[in-house]
């Protein structure tokens, strides 16, 4: 029994001070900028270079994930924002009212994304409404990337703050 004492002394498992957070954290920020509408980055840096096919599997990629998403908000946009807020009401409530550290931790990574979510839906909504094509398309996605990376810089400002005064509270605390 001791040893796992020192381990767990040595490798801290609180949410805020453990790398894999961090890590995970970065990768889903990465990820999230990198994949605009679920088109990759690098995919519409080569359909805007050399259009053509580039050009028409961008314009199709974005067609296909736009009508999907959609169609998910037009069908279910009621279920999904209940179950969001309720999700999000309970979330909350464990980490901020209870001081639950891993529901803070899950709460500073999940409440950006919908913000992120909801400008993926009003970007299919205006691509969708205006059949852009081509450059107005790759304008379109380039403005969505560059919010999106916004969010993420001050998500990321945010949970570095947030985590670094928790971990400063927890150890004055100990």
């Amino acid at each position: 029994m001791e040893l796992f004492d020192t381990v767990f002394e040595v490798i801290d498992m609180r949410s805020f001070s453990n790398l894999w957070y961090w890590i995970a954290l970065a990768v889903l920020w990465s990820s999230t900028s990198h994949w605009v509408l679920g088109v990759p980055h690098d995919m519409i840096q080569r359909g805007r270079r050399e259009g053509g096919q580039a050009q028409a599997d961008v314009e199709d990629l974005v067609r296909i994930n736009s009508g999907r998403l959609l169609n998910m908000v037009d069908t279910g946009a009621l279920i999904i924002v209940a179950f969001a807020c309720f999700w999000f009401t309970v979330l909350g409530v464990l980490a901020f009212y209870y001081d639950v550290e891993f529901a803070q931790a899950v709460f500073l990574l999940l409440a950006p994304m919908t913000l992120v979510v909801w400008l993926s839906i009003l970007t299919c909504r205006k691509i969708s409404a205006e059949q852009a094509k081509g450059e107005e398309l790759h304008r379109r996605l380039t403005v969505h990337r560059r919010l999106t990376q916004t969010i993420g810089m001050l998500a990321i400002l945010v949970t570095a703050l947030y985590g670094t005064w928790q971990n400063v509270s927890v150890s004055i605390l100990h």
